[in-house]
């Protein structure tokens, strides 16, 4: 029988591989473990407790309608994180604003968070996820400032997921890998279940919106058009953690493409895109919005919005060539 390893185990024999070896990125990626472990305690008696459903008329900093899950999610992970002591501010796709942290205003860290992506899907059982970045600030000691925040995501330290599905799993980066974990509830650990981790270079799955057809530039119907030839799989389940996770395990792309009605996009860069594509490139992935890198983008405010293309290189590659090729005849 194989040796169980911990995700605490696990981040405290990586700590060495951080580039800045304190201690202090270990003890956050632990407390957003606690935190997920909680919010999949939460979500798995959903139906029994009076927590899902819309949380009355409130809506997020991105317009959407606010679940009940949303709000508990939130709380919980703003309370292990304020508790945490590591962490000088948090910015969260549910508010409109960074929050910072009065009781560690000289930390080294602020971290941003989607608490439950994919939440419309609560009241029908599909799986959602928590998604995270963790960024090293750049402001002095004192209270952190909206740039520490407003970082390229090539500047990330680490990034994770976490689905909650048939089983909970968090994924995570240091950019020294992906690494999956799997929440054992006999024992209230996550184990690692799926060292390093690569997607496939080619895949056969194309997961889009893709009711929204008639909304997509011609470039991007014609890649679909051509996935349908070539007898690629269709799948889509509407949070991006899911889609993204299946992605990356069995190889294929995710789009997220913009429309007539969300020209600049539909998905947040901070909240998102840039720690998801931050994972899917440390597991040989690649991610853009078509015609660039997504950790390249410049971010200019909390709740930007991008397309995005992400998964497999070549059905990564082959999309962007349709976009360059439609690119050169407007030129």
């Amino acid at each position: 029988m194989n040796r169980i390893i911990t995700l605490d185990e696990f981040i405290i024999q990586r700590q060495k591989d951080f580039p800045f070896a304190t201690g202090e990125l270990s003890g956050l990626l632990r407390d957003i473990g606690l935190a997920s472990k909680i919010i999949s305690r939460e979500v798995n008696k959903a139906g029994l407790a009076d927590i899902a459903g819309q949380a009355g008329t409130q809506e997020n900093a991105s317009g959407e309608v606010v679940q009940k899950l949303d709000v508990l999610a939130d709380n919980l992970l703003i309370s292990c994180l304020q508790n945490s002591g590591e962490c000088c501010g948090i910015a969260s796709e549910e508010n409109d604003t960074y929050v910072p942290i009065e009781k560690s205003l000289n930390a080294k860290y602020v971290v941003l968070f989607d608490p439950l992506d994919g939440s419309s899907n609560i009241d029908v059982n599909v799986s959602i996820g928590t998604i995270f970045a963790i960024y090293r600030r750049i402001s002095d000691d004192g209270a952190c400032q909206l740039n520490d925040f407003l970082q390229d995501g090539v500047e990330q330290v680490a990034a994770g997921y976490v689905v909650y599905g048939s089983s909970t799993m968090l994924v995570y980066t240091t950019g020294k890998g992906v690494n999956g974990f799997t929440l054992d509830p006999s024992i209230g650990e996550f184990c690692l279940s799926h060292p390093n981790i690569r997607i496939p270079q080619e895949g056969k799955v194309y997961a889009v919106n893709q009711c929204a057809y008639h909304k997509f530039d011609a470039p991007i119907r014609e890649f679909i058009d051509e996935c349908m030839d070539k007898e690629c799989t269709f799948r889509y389940v509407g949070s991006m953690v899911a889609d993204v996770h299946r992605t990356l395990i069995k190889g294929g792309i995710f789009m997220y493409p913009a429309t007539t009605t969300a020209p600049k996009g539909k998905l947040r860069l901070l909240y998102e895109c840039n720690p998801l594509s931050f994972i899917v490139e440390q597991a040989s992935g690649r991610s853009t919005n078509g015609t660039q890198r997504i950790l390249e983008l410049e971010a200019t405010e909390l709740h930007q919005r991008t397309p995005i293309f992400m998964g497999s290189p070549n059905m990564v590659n082959r999309v962007e060539e349709f976009i360059l090729a439609a690119n050169k005849v407007m030129v």
